[in-house]
């Protein structure tokens, strides 16, 4: 009878694991975008994080991000501005650009890796603006290519779509 409450409870343990508990990156589902500006279109590939699961492992445990790649989060309604991000186990420094119901950026912010295994010492970095969408890319992206607050994310895109 203890054996197999043993065999019950790892089972349930073991299927009660995210990949957020794994220690391993996730891969998803990637979708064409691009960020329009008023001077420059830039295509980037982004992958969805459309669940709770996904949102809650993002970017965790990666040690790089390829050039114009970052992460897409998904909102099935509208969050608040004290709702935020933070960087437990996320190894690389990141831009995050939040945005509304339409794509249009309505903040932006520069998140720390945060070096703590405790969850409770890595600070959150609270949106500032009501949002429905997030997008995560390496650090100096933005700002790299003077995208800001106003301009754009369109997804999904078709070749050529994002050329100017």
């Amino acid at each position: 009878m203890k054996a197999l409450a043993f065999i019950l409870g790892s089972v349930l343990w073991l299927t009660a694991c995210s990949p957020a508990d794994a220690g391993e990156p996730q891969s998803l589902p990637t979708v064409a975008a691009c960020f329009v500006t008023a001077e420059a279109h830039h295509p980037v590939t982004l992958e969805v994080a459309e669940t709770n699961s996904e949102r809650r492992t993002g970017l965790m445990w990666r040690t790089t991000l390829a050039p114009n790649s970052g992460m897409l989060f998904s909102y099935p309604s509208e969050r608040s501005p004290d709702s935020g991000f933070w960087m437990y186990n996320t190894r690389i420094p990141l831009d995050i650009a939040f945005l509304d119901q339409d794509g249009v950026i309505v903040n932006i912010r520069q998140m720390l890796p945060c070096a703590s295994s405790r969850q409770q010492d890595c600070p959150t970095y609270p949106a500032g603006k009501f949002f429905w969408h997030a997008v995560e890319m390496n650090a100096g992206y933005l700002k790299e290519r003077s995208i800001k607050a106003g301009d754009r994310l369109v997804w999904p895109v078709t070749k050529g779509q994002c050329e100017r």
